[in-house]
């Protein structure tokens, strides 16, 4: 079975690395899965969430980074030790059927820590802000969902990589979110 999972993941990380190849995207999705293209929304979401919300938007911004931190250090120092699966960009000899649009990165491939941090932060923001700004829905999960995208097409994860970091992270925003809306609720909570 896993066997047969392995050669469905090759198949539809080839349909997206060689299948959707065309010079836009070789372009973008580079720039897409770089982190220094989100610095300033990360900025943005940094002064948004403290001139809006005070304490509460420091507080915020504290959960946001655990989601991120907690995203990094389960995919990166717990699960990929212990799966050891190889990026498709150093798979011999699959690697010769790859194109690689970035440096491959040496590191293991399951689950994708880009989809695990991004899903997580994406849902964060998602569970805080959804009642007050319905957009941050779709924006949240488009935002996540094209770096994560970008790191197939790029070569250096597979599909399968991609799909559990994202199931990770959106388990690790649940979380973070939870805990921040249980402590730091938007409306204040009746007493009995």
């Amino acid at each position: 079975m896993l066997e047969y999972l392995t050669e469905i993941d090759k198949i539809v990380f080839l349909s997206i690395n060689q299948g959707l190849s065309n010079p836009f995207f070789d372009f973008l999705m580079p720039i897409l899965r770089n982190p220094y293209t989100w610095a300033p929304l990360y900025l943005f979401i940094l002064i948004f969430a403290i001139k809006n919300y005070k304490k509460r938007g420091i507080i915020m911004i504290l959960f946001f980074l655990l989601s991120f931190g907690l995203g990094d250090m389960i995919s990166a120092s717990v699960i990929k030790p212990q799966v050891m699966r190889v990026r498709p960009c150093n798979d011999v000899p699959f690697k010769e059927q790859v194109t690689v649009r970035v440096r491959c990165g040496s590191g293991y491939s399951m689950p994708s820590s880009h989809a695990t941090n991004h899903f997580a932060m994406g849902v964060f923001l998602l569970m805080v802000f959804r009642k007050k700004w319905k957009p941050i829905i779709w924006l949240s999960i488009l935002w996540a969902a094209s770096i994560s995208f970008a790191q197939i097409y790029v070569g250096v994860h597979y599909p399968g990589d991609i799909l559990v970091g994202s199931l990770l992270g959106i388990l690790i925003g649940l979380f973070t979110s939870s805990i921040f809306l249980f402590f730091q609720p938007d409306e204040p909570r009746e007493t009995a």
